[in-house]
Parts: C-alpha cells; structure tokens; sequence
C-alpha cells in the first residue's frame, strides 16, 4: 500500500461525511495527532496520526508552501 501524502492546510477528504452534510477537511495541526477543521461547519476534531491515515480518502487541495 502506498503511503499518503499530506500536509498543513491541506484540504482533505475524509471516507465518512460529517454530520453537516460536507466531506472536506482542512489540516490545521500536525504532530503525533492531527487536528482537522470541517469545511462545512468549522467543527474541529483531533486524531491520532496512524488513524487519519486510515481514514484520509485523498487530497482535493493541496497547500501553497
């Protein structure tokens, strides 16, 4: 399997949708847990690293360095 690429402020989108009804998240913190902010709803959320990885889909925007 290969391995996900992505960073900070990155729009993510997730396999499950949110409650609001959206599926893209922003990266807003990385470390050993990442912190995601809904597009939608601006409802943030930490998880572990390993576990966003799992449940990442694919980048729809990646950041500008």
């Amino acid at each position: 399997m290969t391995e996900k690429l992505f960073g900070l402020n990155d729009v993510v989108e997730m396999k499950k949708q949110h409650p609001c009804g959206t599926n893209s998240w922003k990266i807003i913190r990385m470390g050993a847990d990442v912190r995601i902010k809904c597009e939608g709803c601006s409802h943030s959320v930490m998880i572990p690293r390993n576990e966003f990885a799992k449940k990442m889909k694919k980048v729809l925007v990646k950041a500008e360095m």
